[in-house]
């Protein structure tokens, strides 16, 4: 068994299984969240967190940990190399920072204080992703810093100053490495791409399995269910971690966006071990509460069996089954 490449139908990728991608139902959407009395924005801001950098002075007990640093970034630990996913620093998403969705808090480090990183991976364009200003600052700071990122993104990060050797264009079922010590593979996710109306799907988006010499990891980005969960999981699987995304879901978009009840059945088909729930509690997205992602995945979570790992944000954590920080409740309307 193996993973399939991508496929294009009249020059747009398309994902495996037939996907509506929310503009299909979009004044049923527009409508959704008229209607919508949800607390989407916290009535209080969130935080603040503060991430002690000294920290990553000292290496992760076991060889793996993470740091939240807000939505899918994250500061990826493992096996002796550190690892950023789609980073994003500016306050809002959007084409422009003048409005769009803004932060409910402050990213808990600055740019400037990172670690030293190995390599960043980039799922797919969309702005909550694709943060210009953040590849900026990274691609200044460090002109050899690696980029793996689906096919056709490469562009953007060309654009944004990344020199193009030090940029990966991967498609689904490409391995690529780091140091000749992690392999990351690019795996199919249930997703769409654009950062406009008029360029939809001129660039893939992808999951990504990374495998050091101890650990096996699963980083989701975003996706709606499909089966193929089950196929990377007998391929790629066991995981020690599966990553997924429980955030910014709503019912006319489902196929897009899983939700927790969908992702924590991901979790099960890619045989993961434990899962950390991501996308979520940053932005505001979608018609819902902001902390009703978490809340609804600690029950299913008891229902399924499954072993959770939620960090508070900023804190570098070493991975652990059943650890929850409960770090929202506090804020909770």
């Amino acid at each position: 068994m193996s993973i399939a490449g991508s496929q294009k139908k009249e020059g747009k990728y398309i994902n495996l299984e037939p996907t509506p991608d929310g503009f299909d139902n979009l004044f049923k959407i527009i409508k959704e969240n008229i209607n919508n009395k949800a607390e989407n924005t916290p009535h209080k801001r969130l935080g603040p967190f503060h991430t002690d950098k000294s920290i990553y002075d000292t290496p992760p007990a076991d060889g793996l940990r993470i740091t939240l640093i807000g939505h899918s970034s994250l500061i990826i630990e493992i096996d002796g190399k550190r690892i950023l996913t789609d980073p994003v620093w500016s306050e809002r998403v959007s084409f422009t920072q003048r409005m769009g969705p803004k932060r409910f808090f402050a990213p808990p480090i600055a740019l400037q204080d990172l670690p030293k990183l190995d390599a960043v991976i980039l799922s797919h364009d969309h702005y909550d992703h694709l943060d210009k200003a953040t590849i900026q600052h990274l691609a200044k700071a460090n002109p050899q810093l690696p980029f793996f990122t689906s096919m056709g993104v490469g562009k953007y990060l060309a654009q944004f100053g990344v020199a193009k050797n030090f940029i990966t264009e991967m498609d689904w079922g490409d391995s690529a490495m780091i140091d000749n010590q992690i392999v990351i593979t690019a795996t199919p996710s249930r997703h769409f791409s654009g950062r406009g109306m008029f360029n939809r799907n001129e660039t893939l988006w992808s999951s990504f399995v990374i495998k050091g010499p101890q650990h096996n990891i699963f980083f989701g980005a975003d996706s709606g269910y499909f089966d193929v969960f089950k196929d990377i999981g007998n391929i790629f699987g066991p995981f020690d971690l599966t990553m997924l995304e429980i955030g910014a879901y709503g019912q006319y978009w489902a196929d897009i966006h899983m939700g927790p009840d969908h992702a924590s059945n991901a979790h099960l088909d890619l045989k993961g071990k434990v899962m950390m729930p991501i996308h979520w509690g940053t932005f505001n997205l979608a018609p819902h509460a902001w902390y009703e992602p978490i809340e609804r995945l600690v029950k299913f979570a008891e229902q399924k069996n499954i072993d959770l790992f939620v960090p508070s944000p900023g804190l570098p954590t070493d991975v652990q089954a059943n650890y929850n920080s409960n770090w929202w409740k506090p804020f909770m309307g």
